[in-house]
């Protein structure tokens, strides 16, 4: 499978249409079902107070993946995603209410590299902090 992205039809700058993916504390119970990281910072108030965190936080391989959507949707094929890689800056705090938390993504093609392949950088933000940063991905172009 192959983007459905022309090469052609990108340039440096191009913007990925944003999107926002809520996080509430049952999707964190779900993640930890699929992913088998039940580190108690993702589930338990009380201790995640106890070490010096806010409140319960996203996982970080989560936060992640929602973020890499907006290129995989963009692209539309997950395949074509050939890099990826972040820096985790700052957790997202996940309040145990009806809304949970807020991971809000934008990107746009940052670099032409030749090869059909284009650099996309990412701008991951939750409650107006950069929550991963120096997310970048590289992608197959068709």
């Amino acid at each position: 499978m192959t983007a459905k992205v022309a090469y052609e039809s990108v340039e440096v700058g191009t913007e990925l249409p944003a999107q926002s993916f809520p996080v509430t504390r049952a999707t964190l119970v779900q993640y930890a079902g699929a992913s088998g990281d039940f580190n108690p910072i993702h589930w338990n108030e009380k201790f995640a107070r106890e070490v010096g965190l806010p409140d319960v936080i996203a996982h970080g391989m989560f936060t992640m993946a929602e973020a890499i959507r907006v290129v995989t949707d963009w692209a539309g094929d997950p395949g074509a995603v050939v890099e990826y890689g972040v820096r985790f800056t700052k957790p997202v705090v996940v309040p145990n209410d009806d809304e949970g938390a807020l991971i809000e993504v934008s990107a746009k093609v940052a670099a032409l590299l030749g090869d059909r392949r284009v650099r996309v950088d990412l701008t991951v933000m939750s409650e107006g902090k950069k929550v991963l940063g120096m997310s970048r991905a590289v992608v197959q172009l068709g």
